[in-house]
This record gives C-alpha cells, sequence and structure tokens, in this order.
C-alpha cells in the first residue's frame, strides 16, 4: 500500500532518530531466522516514534501486547521514566528468547517484565486500575477489541494506546476484504473514533498507527 510516493520510503527512514546497532541485529537476526515473519516487526521509523511518545507521556508504567523478537518493547523501555517498567505479553517462546537476549545487550531487561500467554488472559488478571501511562497494541488483530476495552480500563485519565497495523494493508477500505482479521480491525476503527472515552486520530504511517489518548 503506496499513500504517498514509495521513493520517499528511503527518506523517511533517514530523517528518523537511526536504530544503534542493537536495534540493527534485532533486524537483521528477525530476518535471518524469522523471513516469514518479517511484516510482524516494526520499522525503524515506528521504533524511534515508540521510544518518543514514550518519553512526551513521561511513562513509568507501559504495556505491550504483542512483543514477537522484541524492537518495540526495546524502544519502549529506552522511552520509559527512571524507574518505569513494561510488562510484554506474548505467546511464542520462540521469538521471545531472541528478545530477551537483546534486552539484555541494549540494557533495558531489567525494565522488562515478560508473561506467556494468550494476552486477553493476562490482562484480564491484572488489577482493575488505572495505573498504566502507555500500551502499545500490536497483535493478533482478532483480538483487538479486547485487548482495547482491557488495556483502556487499564490506562490512567490522559494516557495513550497504540494500535498498529489499522489499515491493514488498505483493506479497511476493500468491501471484499471479510477475513476474521479484516473484520476486526474495521471494528475496532470504528470503535474507537465512536468512543466518548477517548480522542484519537488514524496516522498513515506504515501499516497505519492509532493513537488513541484517554479523556480526563
Amino acid at each position: 500500500m503506496d499513500i504517498v510516493n514509495p521513493a520517499l520510503n528511503d527518506y523517511l527512514l533517514a530523517h528518523a532518530t537511526p536504530a544503534d546497532e542493537v536495534l540493527r541485529d534485532l533486524a537483521a537476526e528477525t530476518a535471518e531466522r524469522l523471513p516469514g515473519h518479517l511484516s510482524m516487526q516494526i520499522t525503524q521509523d515506528e521504533g524511534a516514534l515508540l521510544t518518543l511518545l514514550t518519553r512526551l507521556v513521561g511513562a513509568r508504567r507501559a504495556l505491550e501486547v504483542g512483543t514477537f523478537t522484541g524492537y518495540s518493547s526495546l524502544s519502549i523501555a529506552r522511552g520509559l521514566a527512571p524507574g518505569g517498567t513494561l510488562l510484554a505479553c506474548d505467546i511464542s517462546e520462540e521469538w521471545t528468547d531472541i528478545a530477551r537476549r537483546y534486552w539484555e545487550r541494549a540494557g533495558v531487561a531489567d525494565r522488562i517484565e515478560l508473561r506467556l500467554g494468550p494476552a486477553a488472559d493476562t490482562l484480564r488478571a491484572l488489577p482493575e486500575e488505572e495505573s498504566f501511562d502507555l500500551a502499545f497494541i500490536d497483535a493478533d488483530k482478532v483480538g483487538y477489541p479486547v485487548y482495547y476495552e482491557e488495556a483502556l480500563r487499564r490506562l490512567r485519565p490522559g494516557g495513550l494506546i497504540l494500535l498498529d497495523n489499522t489499515l491493514r494493508s488498505g483493506r479497511v477500505v476493500d468491501p471484499g476484504a471479510q477475513d476474521p482479521a479484516d473484520r476486526a480491525i474495521r471494528e475496532i476503527n470504528d470503535h474507537v473514533t465512536a468512543d466518548p472515552r477517548v480522542e484519537s486520530v488514524l496516522l498513515p504511517m506504515r501499516d497505519g498507527l492509532t493513537l488513541v489518548r484517554k479523556a480526563g
């Protein structure tokens, strides 16, 4: 999906905070070991945005649903306020074993708590307290409506939820795209837009990134 001239891709990457050696190596190892899953890894510029947004909201407690090999969690952890922590949720020990190595190498492992298992179960087991400052959701698309509601319940007023892949490679505007993930993303996009508890904007960044601020 090309929203702008595809020739701008390299220019965009060149004008975001560059990835350091740790992130470059993580991206390279993911590409080598998991070539069939590359679409699950965020890009350099999106990682830079995650770090920046985490800093802008002064996040001390963050939540991630969908960790994969750890690029996004590493980016968030680097933006946390002193003493801050990130709760990372995933179901794959194989993928997160890669993540753990790079968290250690980047010196952020002590800021990240990884919980393996269905994310919906992990979220529902958390205390219903408005204690999170930021949440990043980038997991199975069918689960987005549940992840959004459970995260919003536990987000402080003024906190931020980030929903990735909310354009579904343009399938959100294709009436013929009717697989469960397509329908789930349309559902969550419509729900967020109509939700009186939040204000939001869907950015045409990569595959779509929705920023949701909880009112209050």
